[in-house]
């Protein structure tokens, strides 16, 4: 990749003027979104970044600059006033900022792909949203109900890395990634009742994926489920009984419940302003907060998840984190600067979204781990309780404590059997009733993930992840509706 010597050149630059670290990341951004609305393609985005984001730290003060025009002069000036900057915050800070240690790399990684997203004509893409829009629109003719919203999105990027430091690390990065957006919207004409439920799929693989999702199949099951909860559903009973969660309500819950929270970053307070705070503290770690078969991990090492990476955005080569272990906080979410104020090392949480945009603490691909159940044990011995597959709404507090869903494919459990559906059971919980309320979790086989854009940080990063998880079940909650 061009103007990869200036990365390097920033680094002894920023060297020469004093500073004791100095790091250098050259970042390339290419993306593609098209956009169909109710059948009509609406305008599509093409997006282009291309430039370094430099960072210092001279004397426990740090700075972040970038650039977009690439020469000697205007790198060496950008060095000169971050390290300036470093230099003026050191004196205002009343502590200093301390980098863990961490292993010197030369490392390099990429996605595996069949077909490259940037080589599929525009034409080809739009077919197939128009693929997807004709099976929401049949499915509708052949149930009578109308369809009067769809809109369906894919979008493709493609980004390619180079960081180094001066401690010695260089590391390539180059990635592709799918993703597919859908909201479809079904009215019950004799009524005019309606119900809307979104659809996200994400991948670091190549067009090929496409395939694999089954868009048209997929989009036509959910339209198919929305006229069958207009039609059928009943409302449910609001007292204490069992409850089995699906894959996406469990995903959300370890996304929004464990992950944010468990963000070093959140955790000191620095993202208060933007983001919320959070109810866990520094000396919560081995404290317990689940059931003993509770294991939260957020893993971005897995192959073609949309939150995969090999190395973060300091170079730090990426682990499996278990978040909650065995019921029990285990650790948090990491970069050098909160590894460094908490006495540990980095578990390589440092991810930047663009050149321009300084490495924070971000999640992954957050998900509980499987137990040994199958879904028909999960739900053998409950006498009365709510199957909630999916979800139509969530919310939770800024301190991530309290925090409700309400049900969209839901259906009622009697005796151990699944019943009819129900109609927005509501579930209203703290994280760690939550969390020690469950009893069973599914086997491996029935596990399941989202894809989603976490939105963290001022200037906003938005950084593809998955959640998920298989079905687990919590024993006397009391659900609304």
């Amino acid at each position: 990749m061009e103007h990869e010597d200036l990365v390097e050149y920033a680094v002894e630059m920023g060297e020469k003027l004093g500073a004791d670290y100095v790091e250098a990341r050259l970042q390339k951004t290419l993306s593609n979104v098209f956009l169909l609305k109710n059948g009509v393609p609406e305008v599509s985005g093409i997006e282009s970044s291309f430039g370094i984001g430099i960072r210092v730290l001279v004397d426990g003060g740090m700075s972040f600059t970038s650039l977009n025009r690439f020469s000697k002069e205007l790198v060496k000036e950008k060095v000169e006033g971050a390290v300036k900057m470093a230099k003026t915050s050191s004196k205002t800070r009343k502590k200093p900022i301390v980098l863990s240690e961490e292993k010197n790399i030369m490392g390099s990684w990429r996605t595996i792909f069949k077909q490259n997203p940037l080589d599929i004509s525009p034409e080809e893409k739009l077919e197939a949203l128009l693929d997807v829009d004709k099976s929401i629109l049949e499915t509708g003719k052949r149930l009578k109900a109308m369809v009067p919203g769809r809109l369906i999105q894919l979008s493709d990027t493609y980004t390619y890395k180079y960081y180094v430091n001066n401690e010695g690390t260089k590391v390539r990065g180059e990635i592709v990634g799918v993703s597919g957006f859908a909201v479809i919207t079904v009215v019950e004409p004799s009524s005019g009742g309606f119900e809307q439920q979104y659809m996200d799929m994400g991948a670091t693989k190549g067009f090929e994926v496409l395939e694999e999702w089954n868009l048209p199949k997929k989009c036509a099951e959910l339209t198919e489920i929305l006229v069958k909860i207009l039609r059928e559903a009943k409302k449910p009973v609001a007292e204490e009984m069992d409850i089995v969660l699906g894959p996406q309500i469990v995903g959300i819950a370890c996304h929004e419940s464990v992950g944010h929270p468990y963000e070093a970053d959140r955790i000191l307070g620095r993202e208060a302003a933007q983001a919320g705070e959070s109810f866990v503290k520094k000396e919560m770690l081995g404290q317990k907060i689940g059931s003993e078969i509770v294991n939260v991990v957020d893993d971005p090492t897995i192959p073609y998840s949309y939150g995969y990476y090999r190395y973060d955005d300091e170079g730090v080569p990426a682990r499996k984190r278990y978040l909650i272990k065995n019921g029990v906080i285990n650790e948090f979410l990491h970069n050098r600067e909160t590894a460094g104020e908490f006495g540990v090392q980095s578990n390589a949480a440092a991810r930047a979204m663009g050149y321009n945009r300084e490495p924070i603490v971000r999640m992954a691909n957050t998900y509980l781990e499987p137990g040994d159940y199958s879904f028909e044990e999960l739900i053998e011995d409950i006498k009365l309780g709510i199957y909630m597959k999916t979800f139509g709404e969530w919310n939770i507090d800024d301190r991530r404590f309290n925090q409700r869903y309400i049900g969209k494919e839901a259906y009622l459990i009697e005796k151990g059997e699944i019943k009819h559906l129900v109609k927005n059971p509501i579930l209203e919980i703290t994280t760690p009733a939550f969390w020690s309320s469950i009893d069973a979790i599914g086997k491996a086989e029935l596990m399941e993930f989202e894809a989603a854009i976490c939105g963290k940080g001022d200037p906003d990063q938005g950084a593809p992840v998955w959640h998920g998880g298989p079905p687990a079940r919590l024993r006397k909650i009391r659900l609304g509706g």
